[in-house]
């Protein structure tokens, strides 16, 4: 039984706007652009977000010295259903939550994604 639908692909960047206007253009997507904030979306459903960032610095690939820059937010219908979940899947809660729709977590290599509902 899953626990979630299809993940968002959250991006770091310096101008979210122009990231969505770049892959909309590429998947044939809808573009929302708000001021920090910007969104690449599918007819069904599938999206790409973007995030500004101040003093972004781009990765350096494939080096590790200035990683990729980037989370997951999965979309859930319960937030506590979920976390039980991941938790049981090997995640961890992250100890700072910064919101009230989301929950951030840890996957097993340590990489940030985040527990979402619409």
């Amino acid at each position: 039984m899953a626990i979630a639908r299809f993940p968002s692909i959250v991006i770091d960047c310096p101008d979210p706007g122009t990231l969505a206007r770049f892959y909309g253009a590429m998947l044939d997507w809808k573009v929302d652009v708000s001021p920090d904030w910007a969104e690449a979306r599918a007819d069904y459903g599938q999206c790409m977000c973007f995030q500004q960032v101040e003093d972004y610095t781009p990765p350096r690939w494939p080096a590790q010295e200035v990683p990729q820059q980037m989370h997951l937010d999965v979309v859930v219908d319960d937030l506590d259903t979920a976390e039980v979940a991941v938790l049981g899947l090997g995640a961890t809660k992250h100890e700072h939550q910064p919101g009230t729709t989301f929950r951030v977590f840890l996957d097993p290599a340590g990489h940030p994604f985040c527990l979402c509902v619409e």
